[in-house]
Formats: C-alpha cells, sequence, structure tokens
C-alpha cells in the first residue's frame, strides 16, 4: 500500500507540471487563466518582462489543487522579506557588506578574469554574516568556476555587467560545467545583468550540427546550482548556453523568476531551465526560447510549480 501511495504522489507531481507542448512551444500563445503568483512580482521597467504581454503557459485545472501543496513554500519565501527565521533559511537583520570581483584584481577589459572571480568568491564565502558580491557592470571573461561552500556568510551575489565565457574549449575538458555552485546554502543570484555561454563555438561542432566526424557529443553545462538549498535566482539574462542554461540538481526549496533565457531555435541541447532531484521549487515570470525544452523535469523532482512562463522558440515544458 505504501509503494502505491508513493506512485500515486509521484504521477500528481508529474502530471502538475506537464504542460502542453502544443500550446507552449509555437511562436503564438494563448492566454490562460493563470494561477496567482505568491513571489515578489517584478518591476516590468527593470526586467523587461510583462505579464500581459507574454500570457502564462500552465495547466489551470490541476494547478489550483497543486496550489495548496506548494502554498507553504511560497510563504516562505514570503518570510525571507521580512528578515526572519522561517523554514531553514536564517536571515540577518545587520546589514550587508558589499565586496567587488574588481577589488581583487577583475578587469572586465577582456582578459581572463577567472582567478579575481575565485578569490572573489572566496572571501566573502569565508567571511562571517551576510556579504553582496558585486559583478559591475562590465563584460567579464571568465573560464570554468566551481563556486563551493559551504559558505560562512549569508551570501548574494548581485551581476549588473556580463560574465562570459571563454571560447576557449580546451579549458573545459575536465569538467561538465561553466559555473557551478555546489553546496552553498542560502544563496541569492540576482542581475539585472547577464550570463553569455558563447555557445557558438559548440554549436557548430555539435554531432547534431555536424554529422560527419570530427564533431563533439559533449558541452559543457552553463550555469548549474548543486545542493543548494533556500535558494533564489531572480532577474538575470541567461542566453547562448553551451548545453543547458540553468540546472537545479538536489537542490531544495528554490525561487527562480523574473528569467530571461535564451539561444537560437537550431542550437542543440540547449534547455532553458533542466530540474534534476530537487524538491520545493518555484518557476515564474520568466521568458524562455531555446533549442530544446524550456523547461525539463527529470526524476526525483517534487513538488515543481511553473507560472507565468512565456516558452518558444523550443520543445515546450515537460
Amino acid at each position: 500500500m505504501a509503494l502505491k501511495t508513493q506512485l500515486l504522489w509521484s504521477f500528481v507531481v508529474v502530471f502538475v507540471v506537464s504542460f502542453s507542448t502544443t500550446s507552449c512551444s509555437g511562436s503564438s500563445f494563448q492566454e490562460v487563466n493563470a494561477l496567482h503568483s505568491y513571489v515578489d512580482h517584478v518591476d516590468d521597467k527593470e526586467s523587461g518582462y510583462n505579464s500581459r504581454t507574454y500570457p502564462s503557459c500552465t495547466d489551470t485545472s490541476e494547478g489550483l489543487k497543486f496550489m495548496e501543496l506548494i502554498r507553504p513554500i511560497t510563504q516562505l519565501f514570503s518570510s525571507r522579506k521580512h528578515n526572519t527565521i522561517t523554514g531553514g533559511i536564517a536571515t540577518s537583520s545587520a546589514p550587508a557588506k558589499t565586496i567587488s570581483v574588481d577589488d581583487f584584481g577583475a578587469k572586465g577589459d577582456g582578459a581572463d578574469d577567472t582567478q579575481a572571480f575565485e578569490k572573489a568568491w572566496k572571501a566573502a564565502c569565508s567571511s562571517s554574516g551576510a556579504r553582496v558580491l558585486v559583478v559591475p557592470q562590465k563584460n567579464y571573461l571568465v573560464g570554468p568556476i566551481e563556486f563551493s561552500g559551504p559558505c560562512k556568510s549569508q551570501l548574494t551575489l548581485q551581476i549588473y555587467g556580463t560574465i562570459e565565457a571563454s571560447k576557449d574549449r580546451s579549458i573545459y575538458k575536465d569538467t561538465d560545467h561553466w559555473l557551478i555552485f555546489d553546496n552553498v546554502q542560502n544563496l541569492q543570484v540576482v542581475g539585472p545583468g547577464t550570463i553569455n555561454g558563447n555557445g557558438n563555438i559548440w554549436w557548430k561542432n555539435s554531432c547534431k550540427i555536424k554529422p560527419q566526424p570530427p564533431c563533439d557529443t559533449y558541452a559543457p553545462m552553463a550555469v548549474t546550482f548543486d545542493k543548494c538549498n533556500n535558494l533564489v535566482v531572480k532577474n538575470l539574462n541567461i542566453r547562448d548556453a553551451q548545453q543547458m542554461h540553468v540546472v537545479f540538481d538536489n537542490c531544495i526549496n528554490v525561487q527562480a523568476s523574473r528569467l530571461t533565457v535564451t539561444a537560437p531555435e537550431d542550437s542543440p541541447n540547449t534547455d532553458g531551465i533542466h530540474v534534476s532531484n530537487t524538491q520545493n521549487i518555484i518557476i515564474s515570470s520568466s521568458v524562455i526560447g531555446t533549442g530544446d525544452d524550456c523547461i525539463s523535469i527529470v526524476s526525483g523532482s517534487q513538488r515543481v510549480q511553473a507560472t507565468d512562463i512565456t516558452c518558444g522558440p523550443g520543445h515546450g515544458i515537460r
């Protein structure tokens, strides 16, 4: 009986977050009676997202039932704004101290800034209290970086400029990731800046584009969050990933909102948002158009809510 109950619960979760690829993968969208979003609403001028212009793609008939399951999660994120300690998210009433990647040697002038970013992260992560690590309004070129935890501080990565991937494919040979946040709790990664994967150098060598050898079956994922609990990712432009754009893997309590994720329609394997083995995640008020799934959800994921999503081009939400 326990096994049957577990299987039924898994079916409900998967069914609620499954969307019609017919209505979400084309170039035009039919507005539906969208679920009310319990996360912060976007400042249209800041992010460029307008929920009236970009109607949502969601299943409202089952969505209302699902809101009863997701409501405790949305309340959890709401409490974060008021500097409380709720549901495992600890916030601080003390003002956060700000540091910049430029303080550690980043130039934003076309030279490789990887080491400066690594040093800045290490300093912010090892500090006590709240920290805001700022990426100023420049164009920073970096190779693969692992932003690893656990951190002593409650950390916000504030991106104003552009973080751009190095086009030297040889430096990615020992990693599956370009930018990975590993085991960082209570993290916020926020814009309004841009993360640019420079995927074209990978796409044109893909076996899907170039079937004759030599061709590549491998490309790194652009931004990965692994084992990051109580995570907020919002108000970012993420474009031209080498492979998948944003990956949430083994995370608990995630709010992803006001994201613009884009890549050409013919770019191979460029899923917008990929959710794997993650629980309690809200994806909202975002525009996603790529060469693969707008949102892909795989085994092990539970309580996944997607609302106010514009999907296309792409293969839908599944």
